[in-house]
């Protein structure tokens, strides 16, 4: 686990010495023309990747935005350790641009990492263009009232997936509308299964809001993080009976043999495969174009890909849906305004730059001539597009499928495109939009994120005992009662600083 105190202490003096050297937006004086914007970004940007195009794709976005671009793109799986890293070191090496996830987007504001754009914001022309047409793409990033990033699109959520296959094998005619019924089933699902559990995931909480979306129906009412109840007092919901409840579930879940044992050491990447492999029958994970990247991946290993996408049940009322991912100017940035013009003007142009962000490059990664598309399945699959018909082409590192998106899922997007610039005329892929459309029709926004200087030094330190302790209950290695002793033992007092500086005492 990251040591994120001593970091983002480590931040907040590097934040203190940006004051000597004037990078903090200041005067257009002092402001100093770019030649170069320097974006770090995580593999939700696909194709700033070498192995899909990358050289071609920064060259297009180049080309556009009229100024050198180098993009900084870590391990998927250790994105964040490196950006923590990388905002502890000297602000000289820090990027102009940063995409965040919403808890660090929140802590990295709250510490001064970032730029406040909320007056470059009310200035620009891309406010001034239109072109976002949802005003969640500005008020999902506010902080504290304050503007420090904005994002491309909605956050998105995960949905329970179920094999019907499995559900088939198992003789079960009726999806589970309630726990009993989806516990039925997950006993059902932990007999036929190979390995002997019935579901797969990459953790019990994830280590990003809003937490639990990987196993909504375990959780149910439970949020193990700080948010307001209904008094509008701030909570830990860690020390909630909804939680230890919860926890009481997972127990239940683990020595039943529902859940993945390998839980603790799954990634993301790792428990896909195993879904693709056929050791389970569930598979929480994401709405939307992901629920097309499942089916075609069990079609293109030999398997029945048909997945029944479950709306929630009763107990969980409504799935989570998480803040957006933001796109940030950083504080070490020598002219933000520049930036901001040049990087969002190009992303919500409505035109040509979004169409990179949204599609890719032309001919590099999606097409109108005519030609074979030939996907690397077994049999191969071999897809005729005639002239004028937008498709996109196959993925140049498996080359088993075709791409979906480049940055911007348009299922998902906040701006739209300016009349006829639409490349691909408005055409989505109908399993996709149909899961997203469930999902959009069974969510709620995550509980507000909590930021402040005072959490922003305390939280990841926190949120990475919580997850310890859950892991360790589920596992029968430690008690509840035992878990929440070691919780206040170790960090009591740090969520009494951080429950009194959100509650104004």
């Amino acid at each position: 686990m990251r040591k994120t105190v001593q970091r983002i202490l480590a931040v907040t003096l590097a934040v203190t010495m940006l004051t000597g050297f004037g990078a903090c937006g200041g005067g257009k004086e002092e402001s100093p023309e770019l030649t170069k914007l320097t974006i770090m970004v995580d593999n939700t940007v696909q194709f700033a990747d070498k192995l899909h195009a990358g050289s071609e794709f920064e060259a297009e976005l180049e080309k556009l935005m009229g100024i050198d671009i180098e993009f900084i793109k870590p391990d998927h799986s250790g994105y964040y350790d490196t950006v923590s890293q990388t905002f502890a070191g000297s602000p000289d090496n820090w990027p102009d641009i940063v995409l965040l996830g919403s808890t660090y987007y929140a802590s990295y504001a709250a510490s001064g990492v970032l730029t406040d754009l909320t007056e470059i914001w009310e200035n620009s022309e891309v406010k001034a263009s239109g072109v976002i047409t949802n005003e969640k793409a500005v008020t999902d990033c506010l902080v504290d009232g304050k503007l420090y990033g904005l994002a491309p699109a909605r956050g998105n959520g995960c949905v329970t997936y179920v094999k019907q296959s499995w559900l088939d094998k198992a003789g079960i005619t009726k999806v589970p509308t309630n726990y009993a019924e989806y516990t039925a089933m997950l006993d059902a699902f932990a007999e036929i299964s190979p390995d002997g559990y019935a579901l797969t995931s990459a953790g019990l909480i994830n280590e990003e809001a809003p937490y639990v979306n990987y196993l909504p129906e375990f959780f149910q009412d439970a949020y193990p993080d700080f948010y307001r109840n209904e008094d509008g007092v701030w909570v830990d919901g860690f020390t909630q009976d909804s939680m230890k409840a919860a926890m009481e579930r997972l127990i239940e879940a683990y020595s039943k043999g529902w859940i993945d044992k390998e839980f603790v050491t799954n990634n993301t990447a790792n428990a896909r495969n195993k879904f693709y492999a056929d050791k389970c029958g569930v598979f929480t994970y994401w709405a939307g174009t992901w629920a097309t990247n499942l089916e075609e991946r069990l079609a293109n290993s030999g398997l029945d890909s048909e997945l029944v996408a479950l709306e929630p049940i009763e107990e969980v009322g409504q799935y989570i849906e998480r803040f957006p991912t933001v796109w940030a100017i950083t504080s070490a940035c020598k002219n933000p305004e520049m930036a901001f013009d040049l990087f969002f003007g190009t992303m919500f142009d409505g035109g040509e730059g979004q169409v990179v962000w949204t599609f890719g490059v032309e001919d590099v990664h999606w097409s109108k001539q005519a030609e074979k598309v030939i996907l690397s399945t077994k049999p191969v699959t071999i897809l005729d597009f005639p002239e004028g018909e937008f498709h996109f082409k196959a993925d140049l590192e498996t080359g088993d499928a075709q791409y979906m998106k480049s940055h911007i899922d348009p299922i998902l997007s906040y701006a739209t495109f300016k009349e006829g610039a639409d490349v691909s005329g408005g055409a989505v892929d109908e399993r996709a939009a149909e899961v997203a459309q469930m999902f959009f029709n069974n969510c709620k926004d995550a509980p507000t994120i909590a930021a402040n200087s005072t959490i922003a030094v305390y939280q990841s330190e926190i949120m990475r005992l919580r997850i310890e302790l859950v892991s360790q209950v589920a596992a029968g290695t430690i008690s509840i009662e035992d878990a929440y002793a070691r919780y206040e033992k170790e960090q009591g007092a740090n969520v009494k600083t951080v429950l009194d500086s959100l509650n104004g005492k």
